[in-house]
């Protein structure tokens, strides 16, 4: 199982925050660094200094890090064109050094896109569109150079797009998808996806999750085992109880409810439930959503006393 570091910076952080934190996660041997893709913080926080963009904060790790993967869980479709948006990540893709790994959603915080005059539209809509943004996207980077792309769909037209520039990964970086529609996601995965990821849901709805992307693979013909499997949970280790309630107050959760709804506890517990998330669900990734971006010892303990364990 690989670890990697999830990170919520319009609860508030600056970029300087999210380098720390990638840093030491880098030195700790994590395997990746991720962020949301969000402007408007979420509960009583106040979010100050406010929202760091997501794909400028990761051209800026690009070149302030040097093994970490990047990427995002999700980008939201409703907040870019896709062909810029094709453009932005194959750039910090090159820039990082082949690096990037490509978490795309449909948008779903409507009160951002209010508080932003961001376009939001029905469910109907938003999802149409991210079909047609995966198609574009991937489509951009898969034709070959001195070759055009063009697409005609109900949102989208490119006419004769030269399709660059292309990212440092061939064909193209990994696609994740994620979340729990039960028809339309699960066959955009079969389509795209090179990892299926789950954010903080138990262990019953993931197992049906999985297996409807599995099942929506078979249908086309593909094996369901190419896509990764992962999860993202929030974590709270403490190596004893007067530290997981620290940890847990700094964040604003109750300690019984990290326990029944994320990774917390002292190092063995969390060990035990990964475990059983690994045996259950057959996830190989976890994302582990870390709240509390001063707390740099929080990092180095999971990266000590949990990882090895499981990797």
């Amino acid at each position: 199982m690989s670890f990697r570091i999830f990170t919520e910076p319009q609860q508030g952080a600056t970029y300087d925050d999210l380098l720390r934190v990638a840093r030491t996660a880098e030195d700790a041997g994590y395997d990746a660094f991720f962020r949301s893709d969000h402007y408007l913080k979420m509960g009583s926080v106040t979010g100050l200094p406010g929202p760091t963009d997501a794909w400028i904060t990761l051209a800026g790790l690009a070149r302030e890090t040097s093994r970490l993967r990047l990427g995002t869980l999700m980008t939201a479709g409703t907040f870019r064109l896709p062909g810029p948006l094709a453009i932005s990540v194959a750039q910090v893709d090159q820039m990082s050094g082949g690096r990037v790994e490509f978490g795309i959603g449909s948008g779903w915080y409507e009160a951002e896109h209010t508080a932003y005059g961001i376009p939001f539209g029905s469910l109907r809509e938003r999802f149409e569109r991210y079909a047609e943004q995966l198609e574009i996207i991937t489509g951009l980077w898969a034709t070959p150079e001195g070759q055009s792309f063009s697409f005609a769909g109900k949102h989208y037209r490119l006419t004769d797009s030269p399709a660059l520039p292309k990212p440092a990964q061939r064909p193209r970086p990994p696609v994740l998808i994620g979340g729990m529609g039960a028809r339309r996601t699960p066959a955009l995965a079969a389509r795209f996806a090179d990892e299926f990821n789950l954010p903080f849901v138990d262990v019953d709805s993931a197992v049906a999750q999985y297996e409807r992307v599995a099942a929506a693979c078979t249908e086309i013909g593909r094996d369901p085992a190419e896509i990764i499997r992962s999860a993202a949970l929030v974590v709270c280790v403490g190596r004893d109880e007067a530290e997981i309630a620290r940890r847990a107050k700094a964040i604003g959760r109750e300690v019984d409810e990290l326990r029944r709804n994320g990774l917390c506890g002292t190092p063995a517990e969390v060990v035990d439930r990964l475990g059983t998330w690994r045996q259950r669900t057959g996830i190989a990734r976890v994302y582990l959503q870390l709240l509390d971006l001063s707390d740099l010892d929080h990092v180095e303990l999971i990266a000590a006393e949990v990882a090895p364990q499981l990797r």
